[in-house]
Formats: C-alpha cells, structure tokens, sequence
C-alpha cells in the first residue's frame, strides 16, 4: 500500500486530559496503533475497538522489541495498513526516538506527519508548580538524555557531544547570540535553522549557518515569534529538503 500513512503521536506525560485533540483524532482514526509501555491506561482506553494495537514498548531491563525491530515492524505495518499511529509518551521528539523512526520510515518512502505532545520535562514541572524558567531564577534550559550513543551518563562530558540549543525569543538578539556563541568557540558554519509561527498555518523556516544567522533574523523579523535552533540537528531537515527536492524533480522529469 503505497499511500500508507504513518502517524508519530505524542501522547503526553500520561493525564488523559493532556492529550492534544490532535493526538485524539489520530487515535480515533487509526487502523493500527503501536505504543510505548509509558502510555497511560486512560489513554489506551481511547483506542477504537476496531483498531489493531501492539505493545512495542521499552522500559529499563526488559525490552518487548528492539528499536531496529520496532522500524521494521512499523513498516510493515504501514504496508498493511491506511493509517498507522506510533504512540509515543510526552513528544516523539523529545528522547523518544521519534527521529530515527521517522528517518526509517522516510528512507523508505512512507508518508509520515508527526502530533507534537507536552514533554514530560514540561508537564511533571508544573504538575509540582515548579516552572522550568524563571526571570529571576532560571534564564536558560538544557534538555539532556541521561544516557546516550556516546556511553554512560557523564556531566563533565557534556560539553563534548553533539548539543542541540534552542532560543526563544531570539530573534532581535540573532546578532549577539551569534557572535557571542562563535567566541565562545561554536564553528561559524555550525549549523541553524530559524521558525517562525511555527505548526501554524503561515509556518515560514529558513535553513543556514551561525555566521548567516543575523541576516537570517533580519529576513524574517516580519514573521515573528520566531524559533532558533542551533546544532548538528539542523542537518536533517536540511538532508529530508534535499529528499524532497529531489523527489519533485523526478516528479516533473
């Protein structure tokens, strides 16, 4: 089935009433659903009754499938079947191995869209009134895995991996934020990309580098409010417009 749909669903930290209505309408229309062992009972319960579920979750010492098993098991579904959601706990971005499946799943030419939800980071800090920023406490976050590719949890090891930065609000300060992050040793051509009215209708990116980055800002200061990311992250959006482009001109040849 060519025209098979898969869906990547963020469920939220586990409160049925977090769930987005987007996220409940993926559900309720899905032919098939696998989901992560951390998705809530209440959530489950949602699921139609005619709808194929699979438990492919993961939790620390017992692994019902692999992550390479889970791909694959995902693509096969998406072949068998017209929509398929991948229902995932707080947001498939956010360490929950959303990118590699939608990679998997791309490289293979299924059609994927993706149901942002509210990442447990998020959603524990303010179930405890704890807020994660602050003006007069807290000015910058850090999202970190406790483990990773790179080996076993070290903090005196952070600053050597791959870190993914995110500023909000940044957009008049591009300038500063770029000449400050380059002296502090980030490669000009590090890359960044720009969001502005970002999952909205009138979302506008643009794709560059530390260095571009102000021109960049100035382009799109009309568009605000306005997301930055910076980081070997930036890459892949960057590899699936090639993948797109690509496929358009192959399209019209």
């Amino acid at each position: 089935m060519n025209n098979a749909n898969v869906i990547l669903v963020g469920a939220g930290p586990g409160d049925p009433e977090l769930l987005t209505l987007k996220a409940l309408k993926a559900i309720q229309n899905a032919d098939a659903i696998l989901y992560d062992a951390l998705i809530s009972e209440e959530i489950l319960a949602m699921i139609p009754d005619n709808c194929k579920s699979f438990n492919v979750g993961k939790r620390c010492g017992e692994h019902k499938m692999k992550q390479h098993e889970i791909n694959e098991f995902l693509y096969q579904m998406s072949q068998r079947h017209q929509t398929v959601v991948r229902l995932k706990g707080g947001d498939p971005f956010i360490f929950g191995r959303g990118g590699e499946e939608l990679e998997y799943l791309q490289e293979r030419n299924v059609e994927t869209s993706v149901v942002p939800g509210i990442t447990a980071a998020a959603g524990c800090a303010a179930s405890c009134n704890i807020p994660l920023t602050h003006r007069g406490h807290g000015n910058s976050l850090l999202l970190h895995s406790g483990h990773s590719s790179f080996g076993e949890f070290d903090p005196s090891h952070t600053d050597k991996q791959n870190q993914t930065q995110v500023f909000y609000m940044g957009m008049n300060q591009a300038a500063s934020i770029s000449a400050h992050l380059i002296d502090q040793g980030h490669h000009p051509d590090t890359e960044v990309a720009i969001i502005c009215q970002g999952t909205r209708k009138n979302q506008a990116s643009q794709l560059g580098t530390l260095s571009t980055l102000p021109e960049m800002a100035e382009e799109m200061k009309h568009l605000t409010p306005g997301l930055i990311i910076l980081g070997d992250v930036v890459g892949l959006a960057s590899t699936q417009q090639q993948r797109l482009t690509a496929g358009q001109e192959k399209m019209i040849a």
